[in-house]
């Protein structure tokens, strides 16, 4: 067993050797090769003395995980069992029933069905409980358990048992042919207004620029149109072809998009746009967020140094690396850092250090010190190291304690689910509002139900008591403490009328999904989305959008 390791060891020590010296680095070859063999003769002596069984492929898993970890978040080893969870992060598509699922007590639930598959096809909703599949219990079940159940090739049926409504309401039986499901990168688009565009840009897939291309062709056909809102929120990245593409879309043949540079010199590229724009003219305002991240800041970062869009939202994430897959044995894979990624004007926007830590040993962000200066094409100042600052930058919504219990005890969920099972229809979900008698109807729902939350004052006043107690000082203002706790308590049953506004705008975008899924969720939204109101604000003001893009020239 030892010999053998050790052969491996050597043999993989061996393969390499050629690249060692090919970069130069001769002297590292020794330490390769000796750590390799440490390494080895470990894992043989744990394996052969630890006090019980072990697992060694989930023992070497955890080993190449916590040694790539200290490199960065995206250099992972890719098993044969996860290759195919890779390809769908590339492709979107999967055989299944086409639904998002999650836990809930026991069992698995319908998130939400995606409108036009399988799942809402056969007639599933959001809510309902999945107790059987196939005749085998989901209780205690994860979520990556299920998803495997339900996933299968297209064309095959399966069949779940559902209990829709209370834990007394009657199981059903639901057959569904599972289909090849696509997830959309562009899931929708549409008109904000007669003037505004809108397209929900969610992933970077393959054939994502050609869905955001068909948006934009289809917007067009309205005469009425004067501007785009392109909303990148939470869009985290995915193929660099199809960010290239996606700025080619807005920007003519012929411009520099990206340039990667890294340790292997021959892999150094330049991207520039190959085709004929689809629109040059048409004013755009791009949305971006904390969870817009690599392509989405290829994609939002070119349009702005190439003062082609205002940018308009909260700094994105910061991702400026560029990862390759490499082949490894047994069907494995490497997902491996290898290079930088540089925009129009030159910056790199990467905003963690990965090679440098604090003393806590974590990596640092770029300090301000150090960011550097770089131009757009009209000569507006942005910098590197910190993502993609927007042109206009907004402040997230804060919510209330009250809005924020509500929402984590799935509250707002479930009266959706009980609505919808009483409701057979609303109107359109630009028109759909909560009534008088809803919100009533919402007030009955709560009570009894558990939704207790602590104020920070609330917090304040109980380490007042803890040390009130410890220094024999609590008798003395015992009274005083017990009133402020009631006037607080009175005060927290009165913030369900006192953030009404804020209950119902997130109550009827719940709702609005249950009968108009995600498109339904979204268009609900624009009467209340902060971004989307200041991105309409400046599409409707071309003297405000055109000197942000000028610097004021």
């Amino acid at each position: 067993m030892h010999k053998y390791l050790k052969n491996i060891a050597l043999g993989l020590a061996t393969a390499g050797t050629f690249s060692f010296f090919a970069f130069d680095q001769a002297d590292n070859y020794f330490e390769i090769s000796k750590n390799l063999e440490i390494f080895a003769s470990l894992y043989k002596e744990v394996n052969t003395y630890y006090v019980d069984e072990i697992e060694p492929g989930t023992l070497m898993h955890k080993a190449i995980d916590e040694m790539l970890k200290s490199l960065d978040p995206y250099t992972n080893y890719i098993s044969e069992s996860e290759i195919e969870d890779y390809r769908f992060m590339t492709t979107g598509q999967y055989g299944g029933i086409g639904a998002q699922i999650a836990t809930r007590k026991d069992y698995i639930m319908v998130r939400e069905p995606y409108d036009g598959y399988a799942a809402q096809k056969a007639g599933l909703r959001a809510g309902d409980m999945i107790l059987e599949i196939d005749g085998k219990s989901t209780k205690d079940k994860t979520t990556d358990d299920v998803s495997k159940l339900l996933k299968g090739s297209p064309g095959t049926d399966v069949k779940l048992l559902v209990r829709r409504g209370d834990e007394t309401a009657k199981p059903e039986l639901f057959t569904v042919r599972r289909e090849e499901i696509k997830v959309k990168n562009v899931p929708y688009s549409g008109m904000i207004n007669s003037e505004i565009g809108y397209i929900k840009f969610a992933g970077f897939r393959q054939e994502a620029s050609d869905e955001v291309r068909n948006a934009l062709m289809e917007l067009k056909k309205e005469p009425s149109i004067k501007g785009l809102v392109l909303d990148l929120r939470g869009n985290p990245g995915g193929l660099l072809d199809e960010a290239i593409k996606s700025v080619n879309i807005f920007v003519d043949k012929g411009q520099l998009v990206v340039s990667t540079k890294g340790k292997m010199v021959d892999w150094n590229k330049e991207y520039f746009t190959e085709s004929s724009a689809t629109d040059t003219r048409l004013p755009v305002v791009v949305l971006t967020d904390k969870g817009s991240a690599s392509a989405s800041e290829i994609v939002s970062g070119s349009l702005q140094d190439l003062d082609r869009a205002v940018v308009v939202g909260e700094n994105s994430y910061g991702k400026g690396l560029v990862q390759t897959t490499r082949p490894l044995p047994y069907n494995s894979q490497l997902k491996v850092t290898t290079s930088k990624y540089y925009i129009p004007s030159g910056r790199c926007i990467q905003a963690i250090d990965y090679s440098h830590h604090d003393e806590s040993g974590r990596a640092i962000k770029t300090p301000d010190s150090l960011k550097k200066a770089f131009k757009t094409k009209s000569g507006r100042v942005v910098y590197a190291g910190q993502g993609i600052k927007p042109d206009v930058s907004t402040e997230r919504k804060k919510y209330a304690d009250i809005v924020l219990s509500l929402s984590s005890k799935n509250l707002f969920f479930d009266y959706a689910t009980n609505y919808r099972n009483k409701h057979a229809s609303i109107p359109s979900a630009y028109e759909f509002k909560l009534s008088e008698q809803d919100w009533q109807e919402f007030m009955a729902f709560l009570k009894g139900k558990d939704y207790e939350y602590s104020t920070d004052t609330e917090e304040i006043l109980a380490k007042v008591e803890k040390t009130a107690k410890e220094e024999k000082y609590f008798e003395a203002i015992k009274t005083d403490y017990e009133d402020m706790r009631a006037k607080l308590k009175a005060d927290k049953k009165a913030d369900l009328e006192k953030y009404k506004s804020d209950i119902k705008e997130i109550l009827q975008d719940e709702i609005a999904a249950r009968y108009y899924y995600q498109k339904g969720r979204i268009q609900a939204s624009f009467d209340d989305d902060a971004d989307i109101q200041e991105a309409v604000k400046l599409l409707r003001n071309p003297t405000e959008y055109n000197h942000i893009l000028t610097a004021g020239k």
